[in-house]
């Protein structure tokens, strides 16, 4: 019953409108630029991620910042170390009033659940519990890399399939993967099992360092919830109108 529950509570927190499901990556070294973005935004954004490089050159000052202007902050820092100092982490990161933080799958399932407890006691009374989501591979990771580099054998979606599983065995929320993941993710964990896909590309854009990729469409389309996408707007000359572009292309799925 207990897993149950869970799992109800991951379809509730998933928005319906397109641009709830749709996060903006701010990747920017200071709040300045950050205010800059947000700017030529203009509103249309409600939903955005702050990774390692943001994070570690505001502190927590940036997530107040954003949530003062009422935006959703996912808290991309893929958290990855022993057990105990996984949830130490996550106790601290809870305070702030984050709606999404992350993990390393690599780090295992005795890591990942501590993380989970240390979420939980650390999420303020009456507060909602941020969202716990475990990178499995990233989308910068081919095949080749993975079993030369990485020492993994096999095929990078079978790697994909096994963290997953183990994510949501340790009691996570979901997973971070390729769209071209997601079917078989959703298959194997179940339709609750949230999917945040970075690697989405609009049709035309440059694919960067990234190599499992796809289109916004496409994403949605593949069973996608949350997509993150970065450059394709914030390295726009004018990053409202390739938002709405975006967002327009996005609902062309239909979802």
């Amino acid at each position: 019953m207990k897993r149950d529950r869970k799992e109800e509570s991951s379809v509730q927190s998933q928005p319906t409108d397109v641009r709830e499901r749709m996060i903006v990556a701010l990747d920017f070294s200071t709040v300045d630029e950050v205010k800059q973005c947000l700017d030529r935004l203009d509103g249309r954004v409600r939903y955005v991620k702050v990774g390692m490089e943001l994070a570690y050159a505001e502190g927590p000052a940036i997530v107040h910042f954003l949530k003062e202007k009422g935006l959703k902050v996912f808290l991309d820092l893929k958290v990855h170390d022993i057990p105990n100092t996984a949830k130490g982490a996550m106790r601290s990161l809870a305070r702030h009033g984050v709606d999404m933080v992350n993990v390393h799958a690599a780090g295992g399932t005795l890591m990942m659940a501590a993380a989970r407890e240390g979420l939980e006691q650390g999420t303020p009374a009456g507060a909602s519990r941020p969202l716990l989501i475990a990178v499995t591979m990233l989308t910068s990771t081919g095949k080749a890399t993975m079993n030369q580099e990485l020492a993994i054998p096999g095929n990078v979606e079978d790697v994909v399939a096994h963290y997953a599983m183990m994510t949501k065995q340790a009691g996570l929320d979901g997973v971070v993967a390729s769209p071209l993941e997601v079917p078989m993710i959703k298959q194997a964990a179940g339709s609750s099992f949230i999917t945040v896909t970075p690697g989405i590309r609009p049709l035309g854009s440059d694919k960067g360092d990234q190599t499992r990729i796809t289109t916004p469409e496409k994403a949605f389309q593949l069973g996608s919830d949350y997509l993150v996408i970065g450059r394709a707007v914030t390295g726009a000359p004018d990053p409202a109108e390739a938002w709405e572009s975006i967002v327009q292309e996005a609902e062309a799925a239909r979802i």
